[in-house]
C-alpha cells in the first residue's frame, strides 16, 4: 500500500512539486503541494525552482505546465486522463472553421490541445473570458471549444461571439429541473453555477463563478450553505476552505470519470520511474505560450 510518506520522500528526492485540479479524488488533493483550477496551478508551479511537475488532472492541464514551465519535467500519472472537450476541437477543424469566417480572434478556453493554442488569438478560463474578449478592439470574435462558455461571455459583452459546438459532457448534462429540485430541498441555500453549465441552468443561479472562484466566495460569503452547480470533486475543497458551511452537489451524476482516474498508486509509479511525461513541442508551444500569456493580465481566479 502506498503511503502518504512514501510519497512526499519521493517528491522531496526528484525536487518535485504535486499539483492537484479542485475535481480531484479527496486523497489526492490532502497530498498535493498545491490545488487550484488548471491555469491557477500551471502559473504557481512556473514561479517554483521545483525540477518536476506531477500534474494531477487530465492531459490538456499538463501540457499547460509544460507551455509554461518549457525548462521542468512534466508528468501526467494517467496519459489517459484526457477530456472529452478538448478532443472536441483540433487545429484541423479550427483552419476549416476560419477558412468561412471573415477575419477575427480566436479565442480559446485553457480546456484545449496544446496545438490548438497555438493557432489563437489568445486564452482565456472560465474566470476571465469576459474580461479576455471585452479586451479585444474586434468586434467579432471566435470562442473555442466550449459553447456554454462563450454563450455566457456572449450575454456580457457588445461583441458578436461565433461559437463551436463543444461542450463539457459533465456540465452540460445538467438541467433546469435538477436544480430545482435541489433547490426545493436546500430552499436556504445559494446555487453557484459554473459557466461551462447551460445558458438555462446559469439562469437559475445566484452566482456563475469558476472553480477556485466558488471556494474564495463560500470563504468570504455571509451565506452558511450552497447548492454546488460543478463537478463533485470540488466538495472536498470546499468543506477545508469552509469548514463550518454546508455544501450539496446539484446532482451526485455530476462526476468526471478522467478526473478520477488517478491514484496514489499512479503517483508514486510516476514519481519512481519518471513516467507519463508530457512535453508539448517547443514550436508549438512557443505559439500556444504567446496565447496564454497573453491573458495571464486579466486571469483572476476569482
Amino acid at each position: 500500500m502506498i503511503t502518504r510518506k512514501k510519497i512526499k520522500e519521493l517528491l522531496t528526492q526528484r525536487k518535485a512539486i504535486l499539483l492537484a485540479h479542485n475535481y480531484q479524488p479527496p486523497e489526492i488533493q490532502d497530498i498535493a503541494d498545491l490545488c487550484g483550477d488548471s491555469l491557477e496551478l500551471s502559473i504557481k508551479a512556473s514561479q517554483t525552482d521545483a525540477e518536476v511537475i506531477v500534474f494531477c488532472g487530465v492531459h490538456f492541464m499538463a501540457e499547460t505546465a509544460s507551455i509554461l514551465s518549457p525548462d521542468k519535467t512534466v508528468l501526467l500519472p494517467r496519459p489517459d486522463a484526457g477530456c472529452p472537450m478538448a478532443d472536441m476541437v483540433t487545429p484541423e477543424l479550427l483552419k476549416e472553421k476560419l477558412s468561412v469566417l471573415r477575419p477575427m480572434p480566436v479565442v480559446t478556453y485553457v480546456n484545449s490541445p496544446a496545438a490548438v493554442k497555438a493557432l489563437s488569438t489568445v486564452c482565456c478560463t472560465s474566470a476571465n473570458a469576459v474580461q479576455v474578449v471585452n479586451s479585444l478592439e474586434a468586434k467579432e470574435v471566435l470562442m473555442i471549444p466550449d459553447r456554454n462558455l462563450a454563450k455566457y461571455t456572449a450575454s456580457k459583452t457588445d461583441k458578436k461571439v461565433h461559437l463551436w459546438n463543444g461542450y463539457c459532457p459533465i456540465h452540460d448534462n445538467l438541467s433546469p429541473a435538477e436544480v430545482k429540485r435541489a433547490r426545493k430541498k436546500h430552499p436556504a441555500a445559494l446555487f453557484m453555477a459554473h459557466p461551462e453549465c447551460r445558458p438555462e441552468v446559469l439562469a437559475l443561479a445566484d452566482v456563475v463563478l469558476s472553480t477556485s472562484g466558488m471556494i474564495r466566495y463560500a470563504q468570504s460569503s455571509n451565506h452558511s450553505e450552497f447548492i454546488i452547480g460543478t463537478e463533485i470533486g470540488i466538495l472536498h475543497a470546499m468543506k477545508k476552505a469552509a469548514p463550518t458551511k454546508r455544501f450539496h452537489p446539484v446532482s451526485t451524476k455530476m462526476k468526471c470519470p478522467d478526473m478520477k482516474k488517478i491514484t496514489l498508486e499512479d503517483v508514486a509509479q510516476s514519481l519512481e520511474l519518471m513516467q507519463g511525461e508530457v512535453k508539448v513541442p517547443e514550436e508549438i508551444a512557443r505559439l500556444a505560450r504567446k496565447a496564454v500569456q497573453g491573458m495571464i493580465g486579466t486571469y483572476n481566479p476569482v
